[in-house]
């Protein structure tokens, strides 16, 4: 961790975790939590909906749960923490959070990659179902950071709990995540990014 790596206070609040825009540059394909689709770009890929519970995590709210058979269960890089991912339709899937008994956190995709900072522990879950995690590395924003695979991440403040990071490559502007009062995320052909609502972005590949 380094002088930009926030750690996060544990603290019980509800926030919500919802879309955001993504905006598409050069040749990848990139989808956001607003549902948004974006062009594949070159360098790497980028794209989120989600929720979770209070329980020593901020940002996050619980969701009523959907009746669906779990696909597997999947440790994260906690150590602590586990995902069970549930499939509920084409592209459509839940991954619960849960540690030592309790939901934390509830990711859906729905036409949209998730994704959430969980008191530094960054989460995404995509499209086909597939979760992944990681400790720290977070810059906080407002400014200009140098994401994996080569991205550049230029992060302005909109308002209370309103970020907005443009995914930068060669070509310019790639990506657009935007928060609305909660965290965002993507996938980007093995790049990971979340954006919190508190201005906190990560990528890992």
């Amino acid at each position: 961790m380094n002088s930009t790596t926030t750690a996060r206070t544990t603290r019980r609040r509800t926030l919500y975790v919802a879309s955001a825009a993504l905006t598409a540059a050069a040749a990848l394909t990139l989808a956001v939590c607003s549902g948004a689709n974006a062009a594949e770009a070159k360098p790497a890929g980028h794209t989120k909906s989600n929720s979770v519970a209070a329980g020593g995590w901020s940002g996050l709210q619980l969701t009523s749960a959907k009746t669906a058979s779990p696909v597997r269960t999947q440790r994260l890089a906690d150590g602590v923490s586990t995902a069970e991912i549930t499939k509920l339709g084409e592209q459509h899937y839940r991954a619960r959070i849960v540690a030592r008994g309790e939901v934390l956190a509830t990711l859906e995709t729905n036409g949209h990659d998730d994704g959430l900072d969980a008191n530094d522990m960054f989460v995404t879950l995509t499209l086909d179902g597939q979760v992944h995690s990681w400790m720290g590395g977070g810059h906080q924003g407002p400014g200009t950071f140098t994401l994996a695979g080569g991205w550049q991440a230029k992060v302005t403040k909109l308002g209370e709990l309103r970020y907005r990071a443009q995914i930068i490559g060669h070509d310019g502007v790639a990506a657009t995540l935007e928060t609305h009062q909660h965290d965002v995320g993507l996938n980007a052909n093995g790049i990971y990014i979340v954006l919190s609502s508190g201005g906190i972005i990560s990528a890992h590949a």
